[in-house]
């Protein structure tokens, strides 16, 4: 067993760091350890491959190698750190992770074997293939609400043909993108979309809305398997001890940033189901991103939505419950106009914002009191959505202006918008 295992570090090693001249023998191993690791072996039952030849490459590499190989074994390791090169540019430090853990990973594999009858070992992409809603998806050119129906994905709780067109116009895994229309998908095209829809939204937000279009998303850089990649950055939770001027920018970006998607030109209220400090992330300019988008809900406001309806016994299968849930999230006519920000308040700006500052003298005490009326889900949206504005105005006047702020820096001396 041992030996086993000193060969596995070994191809983990290669993975990481990469090797001159590998023997035969070891490039045979590592190229199926790659593709075990990175779930190519599920194919179609995955993302895509559109980042694969970067992987394959060694353009792609793990940023500790150590932690990784000591958690490589473990069923709840989802997310790793590593570096990312193109031909034009240095090493920039991404993430890679899985949509969810390897381990519900397989549970979410045996359920499709076990829906089928083929107990805990099967085809699974032939399974899928097999469904009813996939059939309708080979039948289909547009990608229509009746397609997608029961499946937990909380940006598919109502979602709009609009919202539809856009998830397939800008789906990356497909090497023609910019129609609404699926004429261009291959059936496995159409696969590994419908898996992922199934699975989690985590890839599909940020091709959706990027952030080279203004939108507070980190950039995506492709998927391989059932491993995507995108821009790396800073836990948010790291800068709860930092001097109050910068938790006081982070708190004003993050009310900003909340604003702006229940507000902006598309006309799509992009809101928060559900919301944690690890949802959030800063970059070395100070600016803060949204990192994990799987729990964001959203609602066309130009098309509206249709009123809610039981599921019928034909929107319920086995892509119903892939992401390990079958919970979805409650009905869209009972989202708040300020369900996002009383969320936030509680969750995060709390942590940010604490009576000790107010106590030394350096916040004011009526940022405690907006705080208290934002994070309490009993008051009314006009009276959250007035203390969010309070918060802000407050907030503003701390915000420091100097060189570290490269976002906003050096506009911020000229205009009191930055």
């Amino acid at each position: 067993m041992a030996g086993i295992w000193s060969e596995v570090w070994t191809l983990y090693l290669i993975l990481a760091f990469g090797t001159p001249d590998p023997s035969p023998t070891t490039q045979e191993k590592l190229h199926e350890f790659r593709r075990i690791f990175l779930g190519l072996d599920k194919c179609n039952a995955c993302i895509g491959t559109s980042i694969c030849k970067k992987f394959f490459k060694d353009e792609i590499r793990f940023e500790r190698w150590l932690t990784a190989q000591s958690n490589l074994s473990s069923a709840d390791v989802r997310s790793y750190e590593g570096n990312y090169t193109e031909s034009t540019a240095g090493w920039r430090p991404v993430v890679l992770s899985h949509l969810m853990s390897p381990h519900l990973h397989q549970i979410s594999d045996n359920s499709i074997c076990t829906s089928a009858g083929k107990g805990k070992s099967c085809s699974i992409e032939a399974v899928l293939r097999a469904t009813s809603r996939f059939q309708s998806w080979v039948r289909s050119n547009l990608l229509l609400p009746s397609m997608v129906k029961g499946l937990v994905t909380p940006m598919l709780r109502c979602p709009s043909q609009r919202l539809l067109d856009r998830i397939v116009r800008r789906y990356f895994e497909v090497s023609d993108v910019g129609s609404v229309q699926m004429k261009h998908f291959s059936e496995k095209d159409k696969l590994r979309l419908l898996y992922t829809l199934a699975v989690s939204q985590q890839p599909l937000i940020p091709q959706m809305f990027p952030g080279t279009e203004g939108w507070p998303f980190l950039r995506y850089h492709g998927s391989c398997g059932r491993m995507m990649v995108w821009a790396g950055s800073k836990p948010l939770r790291s800068q709860f001890s930092s001097p109050l001027e910068r938790r006081a920018d982070i708190a004003y970006q993050l009310l900003h940033i909340t604003q702006s998607l229940s507000s902006n030109s598309l006309q799509f209220n992009l809101f928060y189901t559900s919301l944690s400090v690890d949802m959030f992330g800063t970059l070395d300019d100070r600016r803060v991103f949204i990192v994990d988008t799987s729990t964001i809900g959203i609602i066309d406001l130009q098309e509206g939505y249709p009123p809610d309806e039981d599921l019928l016994p034909e929107h319920l299968d086995v892509f119903s419950c892939l992401s390990g849930s079958c919970m979805r999230a409650p009905p869209c006519e009972t989202v708040r106009a300020a369900q996002s920000f009383f969320l936030l308040c509680k969750h995060v700006i709390n942590k940010l914002l604490v009576p000790n500052d107010v106590q030394s003298g350096h916040l004011p005490k009526a940022v405690v009191n907006a705080l208290a009326i934002c994070a309490n889900q009993s008051q009314s949206d006009k009276r959250i959505l007035a203390a969010v504005q309070t918060l802000k105005d407050i907030l503003q006047t701390l915000r420091p202006c100097s060189t570290l702020y490269g976002y906003r820096y050096p506009e911020c001396l000229y205009s009191d918008r930055f």
